[in-house]
């Protein structure tokens, strides 16, 4: 049997992999310091809140709305004007998750073997999903100033030249992450016009993924949304309710597309046919979507302090050891400077040889001696964790 070269993976378990596999086999605990599924992290959910609105009778009626039901995408406008964003309902698309998103637009932008330009480091999914729709990954480079302490803000940056010499005559599109996965650093204003510029000179379109926008570290105040303003580019703004509502199992997700009212409308177009070609966002959801948007400040609160406290440990565990932690400005994961091998080991596996398992940063196309780890961590398993890490 012949299949497709785009499912052609590689499969094979990774010496790290292999090793959790087999200490749970035997029974052995492991500390993880990875988890970042908020279901999975003791948070408190208001089941009722969220489950009631699941039995509305509307849930029972179809309507095969390409973008959605306009009451759900009124809620997403209504999330953006708490945002101080003015996004009408009418460029309001719906999905079930943003890498169904990400699908959607590679195949609204690109033809097989075009290209999309991604930072590195950034998060590996994106990899799968460009190979899927035969889209092209190219990547450009964030700049982590070596002189920045972990409270620095802006100590990530993008490489504007490494970024305009990856353009090439294939290029459909840019894609940032605000705030990136996994170092947790915002787009400033001065890079968010210098990309506008940019993708507006060389005829590209602008993709910015928002899902972290909600969780800023060090600052109660909002951060900025792509979706906001007038753009010289196409851009489209993706988030969903799997991080603004910390609701990864109930699939929904948005695009928000903004720009020049010709391209914003040719886009529309195309988009509408993608998206009515698989109507994949359930109707349940969709109802229920505007009571879940308008509760959501009890469990972005409860992450919020989450990561702060978690954060305090991490750097109080940290202070005068072999490691030390980079600046983060948003998002539920942080980026350690560590030891590159232990006794002939690598950190992540050394680390596991202690039962304690941390993501390398390799994962993410961070250089070596670098581990990632999640803030959104169970407080007792952090701290014991923290603890076992072969860093003194």
């Amino acid at each position: 049997m012949k299949f497709s070269a785009r499912t052609n993976w590689e499969l094979e378990e990774n010496a790290l992999a292999a090793t959790l596999r087999e200490r749970r086999t035997r029974g052995e605990e492991v500390l993880d310091l990875t988890v970042s599924n908020p279901t999975a992290c003791g948070l408190v959910y208001d089941r009722e809140a969220l489950l009631s609105p699941l039995a509305a009778p509307a849930a029972l009626d179809y309507e095969p709305e390409p973008f959605g039901l306009e009451s759900a995408r009124s809620a997403v406008a209504e999330y953006y004007r708490d945002h101080e964003a003015d996004v009408p309902v009418q460029r309001i698309c719906l999905t079930t998750s943003t890498s169904e998103a990400y699908s959607y637009l590679f195949r609204l932008l690109c033809d097989p073997g075009d290209e999309v330009l991604v930072a590195r480091p950034s998060y590996p999914l994106f990899d799968f999903i460009a190979r899927l729709d035969s889209v092209i990954l190219r990547e450009y480079p964030l700049h982590y100033d070596p002189g920045a302490s972990a409270s620095s803000t802006h100590a990530w940056t993008i490489d504007f030249e490494g970024l305009r010499d990856a353009i090439t005559e294939r290029t459909r599109a840019i894609v940032v992450v605000h705030p990136n996965n996994p170092t947790g650093n915002y787009v400033s204003d001065a890079e968010r016009e210098e990309l506008e510029r940019l993708c507006a000179e060389r005829n590209l379109a602008l993709i910015v993924d928002e899902v972290f926008l909600d969780y800023p570290v060090g600052t109660e105040e909002k951060p900025r949304t792509f979706a906001t303003g007038a753009s010289p580019a196409l851009c489209f703004v993706l988030s969903g309710l799997s991080k603004v509502c910390a609701l990864p199992q109930m699939k929904l997700s948005w695009i928000v597309t903004r720009g020049p009212r010709d391209l914003v409308e040719r886009a529309l177009a195309r988009l509408e046919v993608v998206a009515d070609t698989f109507l994949s966002v359930n109707t349940p959801t969709q109802v229920a979507l505007t009571s879940w948007l308008r509760g959501r400040d009890s469990v972005q609160k409860q992450i919020r302090e989450r990561v702060r406290t978690n954060l305090v440990t991490l750097d109080a565990r940290l202070r005068g050891t072999k490691a030390d932690r980079l600046a983060v400005e948003g998002g539920w994961t942080a980026v350690l400077r560590v030891p590159r091998e232990i006794a002939g080991r690598s950190f992540a596996e050394a680390s596991l040889d202690r039962g304690v398992l941390v993501q390398p940063g390799e994962f993410y196309g961070l250089p070596e001696g670098r581990a990632v780890v999640s803030l959104l961590s169970r407080p007792e398993i952090w701290q014991r964790g923290l603890k076992l890490l072969p860093i003194d």
